[in-house]
Parts: structure tokens; C-alpha cells; sequence
């Protein structure tokens, strides 16, 4: 019987296994899009684009809130809900701040009139910037999510498997943002 134990014990959580394939899949998709980029950059009317510096702000604080949702789990391991209350509450505010800041650099390269036509990176940059945009509103929503299950209490369970799975995805974004980030500096530029 205790080594049944030991067996279940060391397995992954379905949740953890389903996210890690899902991770994967977003790795993927964002590997053919820069691979993509790559290889259009090499064409002859190629127009590179120059990053708006917000996103440098916005890569700041997905940051923080990257240290904000890692002392979360701390806090909710440690049965300090009201602490792990203020942290998820940061982890999502400060993830609403980096969309706004996102949309603010959207806006800043439209009015540069780097738009979707013509060769160059900019329909590039839209797409794959949108797209970890979408996955960052998705964390978002899971954030929104677990915080209004630490508000309200409706756990059946203390577990701190959710509260693990949202950090494993937002961490995720977080290291995809700076990729992105540091691809279109160095290939982009």
C-alpha cells in the first residue's frame, strides 16, 4: 500500500500535465511565427521597425508581476490568505497595466504608420505582439478567476495546485514577452 502511495504521489497533476502540453503548443506556434519573420526579414523591400519604448515599461512590469504571483504561492502555501489576497490582486492589476501598456505601444507604432501592409515587420510584430496579448488576457481571466475564489472562499479543497498551474502559466508568458522582445531587437531591428 505505501508504495501505491509513493507512485501516486510522484505523478504530475492532470492540470500540470495538460498546461505543459499546452505550453508546448504555444511554443511552437510562436516558433513558426518567428521562424517566419526570419526568413521574410531577408526579402529586398523589407522595412524594419523601431520598438515604441513603452514596451520596455510594459516588460518591467510583467516583471513585477511575475515576483508578485511567485510571492503569492509562497503566501497561500503558508496559509496566509490575506497576504496571498493583496499578491494575486497585484499579479492581476499588474497584468491589466501591461495589456494597457501593450495597447499604448500598438498605438504609438499605428500613429508611425507601421501598419499590416507592405513587407516589413510590422505585420509581424502585430501578430505575434496580438497574440501573446491574447495569452496574457488569458491568464487575466485565470487570475480574475482565483481571486474571486479567494475572496469568496468556495474551496472544497486547500490545495495549492491551481494557485501553481496559474503561476506555471503566467511565468510562461512572462519568459515568452522577453523573447519576443529580445528577437525583435536583435532580428527585427
Amino acid at each position: 500500500m505505501n508504495t501505491v502511495g509513493m507512485e501516486t504521489k510522484n505523478r504530475m497533476h492532470p492540470h500540470k500535465f495538460t498546461l505543459w502540453v499546452a505550453i508546448a503548443s504555444i511554443v511552437m506556434m510562436f516558433a513558426g511565427l518567428t521562424s517566419a519573420f526570419i526568413v521574410k526579414s531577408n526579402q529586398a523591400n523589407w522595412k524594419p521597425v523601431t520598438l515604441p519604448k513603452v514596451f520596455w515599461v510594459s516588460t518591467a512590469v510583467i516583471l513585477l508581476s511575475s515576483l508578485a504571483i511567485q510571492m503569492a504561492i509562497r503566501s497561500f502555501k503558508q496559509r496566509n490568505m490575506s497576504q496571498y489576497r493583496m499578491l494575486i490582486t497585484a499579479t492581476l492589476v499588474l497584468g491589466v497595466v501591461f495589456v494597457a501598456l501593450q495597447w499604448m505601444g500598438f498605438n504609438e507604432l499605428w500613429e508611425q504608420r507601421v501598419t499590416f501592409k507592405g513587407a516589413g515587420a510590422g505585420q509581424f510584430l502585430y501578430v505575434i505582439f496580438g497574440l501573446h496579448a491574447l495569452h496574457v488576457i488569458g491568464g487575466v481571466v485565470a487570475l480574475a478567476v482565483m481571486l474571486l475564489r479567494a475572496f469568496t472562499g468556495n474551496t472544497k479543497t486547500y490545495t495549492s495546485t491551481p494557485v501553481e498551474v496559474a503561476a506555471t502559466y503566467w511565468h510562461f508568458v512572462d519568459l515568452l514577452w522577453i523573447y519576443l522582445l529580445v528577437f525583435f531587437l536583435v532580428i527585427g531591428g
